[in-house]
């Protein structure tokens, strides 16, 4: 019977991470220290995120986040024990009660979200307005005969017109409406501006932009909104306003003072001294030195004779 032989024992080999998934209390610590009292709730298992990298996760109470997780991150250097926090986190989960997501203003602003006040940017690449001169449709020159009344029983007398546009420019349609008082700009520079045919024209249009509250509806042309076609947004103000410098007017700093009378009349005596001075080269008459100096050595001479 052949000797029995032992087969090698296999190791067995610890769960990942161990060290770092064990440390549920120091993730729980790391997390209250973050939170209120009370917010942190029951440990929601971990994560392994890489090599030595591990994310524990707590049920979050606070108030209004619904849905919502505590992340620990924790991890160890190669062949470390002990466990070292990296993060804290606050993140939401499946079903957790989120904002809205963003969009700019463009894509938010609705018709009819415009009101009393309100002003739109200026927009130049607006694909609804052209230059007055490009307007060449087939209804820029056409006249309108139906106006006349043709194929209707019965049209609105002129008494029946006045009080329409009575009504029209009285309501909130005209220049006395809180949004036109608010405006800027008058509808009769607006490019989104149609004016109405017949009679009524020269008084009334009807708005075709959308963003207006007014839109669709008839506008008398001294009415307006921030929805005009040419209105700028106000520019932001400065936090600071910088005050313009005061000056003490009444307070006067003499620097030095001079007699006037004096300086005029020094400059007069010294105008008078210049003439007074002779004129050195015609008047001074310079001697012969040569004649004086021999008539000197004659004299000389005869007085040692004498003696």
């Amino acid at each position: 019977m052949p000797a029995a032989t032992a087969s090698p024992r296999t190791p067995v080999r610890a769960p990942k991470e161990a060290v770092l998934v064990g440390a549920v209390d120091v993730a729980r610590l790391a997390a209250e220290e973050m939170a209120l009292p009370g917010q942190v709730g029951e440990h929601r298992g971990a994560v392994v995120e890489d090599e030595r990298l591990v994310t524990h996760r707590f049920e979050s109470l606070v108030p209004g986040y619904r849905g919502w997780h505590w992340a620990v991150t924790v991890a160890r250097p190669p062949r470390g024990r002990v466990a070292t926090v990296c993060e804290v986190e606050l993140l939401p989960g499946d079903g957790a009660l989120l904002a809205p997501e963003w969009l700019p203003w463009s894509e938010r602003l609705r018709p009819g979200d415009v009101g009393p006040g309100d002003v739109l940017p200026y927009d130049g690449d607006d694909e609804r307005l052209e230059q007055g001169y490009e307007a060449t449709g087939e209804d820029a020159d056409e006249l309108a005969i139906y106006e006349l009344g043709l194929g209707r029983a019965r049209v609105l007398s002129r008494e029946g017109r006045a009080q329409a546009m009575t009504r029209w420019y009285e309501g909130d349609h005209g220049p006395q409406a809180p949004v036109a008082k608010a405006a800027t700009a008058q509808c009769s520079t607006c490019g989104f501006f149609m004016k109405m045919a017949g009679s009524p024209r020269t008084v009334f249009g009807v708005c075709g932009n959308e963003w207006a509250p007014d839109d669709g509806r008839v506008v008398s042309v001294d009415h307006g909104c921030g929805a005009h076609s040419e209105t700028h947004a106000p520019e932001a103000q400065p936090l600071w306003q910088p005050s313009r410098p005061v000056r003490d007017e009444m307070d006067l700093e003499v620097v030095a003072t001079a007699n006037v009378g004096a300086v005029i009349a020094g400059e007069d005596e010294s105008e008078t001294a210049v003439d007074a001075v002779p004129d050195v080269t015609t008047s001074t008459a310079v001697p012969d030195v040569t004649t004086s100096t021999q008539d000197d050595v004659a004299s000389t001479g005869d007085v040692a004779d004498q003696e």
